[in-house]
């Protein structure tokens, strides 16, 4: 225990390592200083959730033209991040991942303690316990059959992804409440490893999830400041990527960046996330429907728009605009299957880096070199910062614009299977998982759910005929729980059928799902 600060489970020897006296002090200074400005920003967003329903929609704003208008550019990148033509993304707690990630070949590794990753006690602690030994180059591991992995000379840059705003960290009180998850996470990897990975000529270097506004990115750069200047590190040292992941963001870019501008690395189209936040915001609206969560796709619509924004914005501030993930993994068992999926990888790659972006994402080592194929073959620079994308014109309408489609029984039959499967395998502890030859995480389970609830109220068409009505949906969800034989009376499926089903939308599955984790 700091002063003021509380660690509610037992601690290991293990964890005591990262758990040390001077760690925690740290923390509490930065939450002392930080958490109520967090709470505030909540609240924030509570409002303006409110004033949508009620009818109002994002606008780029008035107050913040002359930011938009004025020429300034952020800091240039450090040389370790000049070329991240592919970066590879996975949860920080397992280590045999971990170090795959790290040995993938990709430019990049983006750790995580986010949405691929379940925030137990067990695995948030693990994270920083595998993250320290890997930025000492000691991280090992066994398998049961005798086989060890370890770091290769040269591995990916780390860039670590902490929790959202909005997650708390349960086990640890500060006055009696829980702590904002997104600093705990920070502040124990930041005072453990800082100083060592800039001994090494690298830096702390972060991405920053699920921000609604410019406002919440000034608070991310003032923990900064207050960070490095508590452990006597020069200001600039953090470099900072925002995930452009809520709609809501996509009409601060410019904004965002200038509020990082001396942390910034740029801005990164978080796709699924923005779906689900597409459907979050405009719930209510019934003019604002998306069809069938695979013809959502990043060549058209408000999709189309926020990729060629963000890029234009980057690049006129000379920060990198990565592009997204890539969702499909190798199909070891069906060459047939696997060549299609590959094939759908390339094609969204390369859709990426003729738009512009500095790189992309994928979630399997497997699916590095495919990606960085494409990068190599269009990108001979180790950017394309200069790709200025003048052509550009996106309007607020452009960024609102509804994918034609249909609504479809299979649609809402696979949201309800992909939806409760993972809500199954999160609450188990694993936020990461293969489905239907996917990997899906906490953003990909939340359109699922978000696009059940929208349907449900507005009980939509469907194209096969009739409506999406509760009797339907419990009907669908009864019959896909049987296939998996499962039973709709778990917790599982009392959580997802009351997510899917409410009055009101619950923001986050991770929320509602949290309560019942250890």
């Amino acid at each position: 225990m700091a002063s003021g600060l509380k660690v509610v489970p037992p601690v290991s020897a293990e964890f005591a390592e990262i758990l040390t006296p001077e760690a925690l002090k740290f923390t509490e200074n930065i939450i002392a200083k930080f958490s109520a400005r967090r709470d505030e920003l909540l609240l924030a967003r509570d409002l303006r959730q409110a004033r949508i329903d009620a009818g109002e929609m994002p606008d780029f704003l008035k107050d913040t033209q002359t930011i938009r208008q004025s020429d300034w550019k952020v800091a240039p990148a450090p040389k370790d991040l000049l070329d991240r033509r592919v970066e590879i993304t996975g949860p920080s707690a397992d280590i045999k991942m971990v170090i795959n990630a790290f040995n993938s070949g990709a430019s990049v590794y983006m750790t995580d303690f986010e949405d691929s990753q379940t925030p137990t006690w067990e695995n948030t602690l693990q994270g920083q316990i595998n993250l320290k030994a890997a930025v000492r180059g000691t991280l090992k591991f066994t398998n049961p059959e005798g086989k060890t992995y370890s770091l290769n000379p040269k591995t990916a840059v780390l860039m670590t992804r902490p929790r959202g705003w909005h997650l708390p960290e349960k086990h640890v009180l500060y006055q009696g409440q829980p702590v904002p998850g997104g600093l705990f996470d920070f502040s124990l990897f930041f005072f453990h490893n800082a100083q060592a990975l800039l001994s090494k000529g690298s830096g702390p270097y972060f991405y920053l999830p699920k921000m609604e506004s410019r406002l919440e990115a000034r608070l991310w750069n003032d923990v900064f400041n207050f960070a490095q200047d508590e452990l006597k590190i020069p200001r600039g040292s953090i470099r900072a990527t925002v995930l452009i992941e809520t709609i809501l963001a996509a009409f601060e870019m410019d904004e965002i960046l200038y509020e990082l501008k001396d942390h910034s690395a740029g801005l990164n189209c978080g796709r699924w996330d923005y779906i689900f936040s597409f459907i979050k915001k405009f719930g209510k609206n019934p003019n604002l429907i998306l069809p069938d969560r695979g013809q959502v796709t990043m060549d058209k619509a408000f999709l189309k728009s926020y990729v060629e924004l963000l890029i234009q914005t980057c690049h006129r501030r000379g920060a990198h605009a990565m592009g997204g993930m890539a969702a499909q993994i190798p199909i070891k068992s069906d060459p047939k299957a696997n060549e299609e999926a590959l094939g759908k990888v390339r094609a969204d790659k390369e859709r990426e880096v003729k738009a512009g972006h500095d790189g992309t994402w994928v979630a399997h080592p497997g699916l590095v070199a495919v990606a960085k194929d494409i990068f190599d073959a269009h990108m001979k620079t180790p950017n394309q910062l200069h790709i200025l994308r003048e052509d550009v014109k996106a309007s607020a309408s452009d960024l609102l614009k509804v994918h034609e489609g249909t609504l479809s029984e299979d649609g809402l039959r696979k949201n309800i299977s992909i939806g409760f499967q993972y809500l199954d395998a999160w609450l188990k502890g694993t936020g990461c998982v293969p489905l239907y030859n996917l990997m899906e995480d906490a953003a990909t389970a939340e359109i699922s759910r978000s696009q059940v609830w929208q349907w449900l109220r507005h009980q939509v068409p469907l194209k096969e005929g009739g409506t999406v009505t509760e009797p339907l949906v419990r009907k669908i969800m009864d019959e896909e729980l049987a296939k998996l034989k499962c039973d709709p009376k778990g917790l599982a499926g009392k959580l997802f059928w009351d997510m899917m089903t409410s009055q009101e939308f619950k923001p986050f599955l991770t929320l509602i799902a949290y309560e019942h984790i250890q």
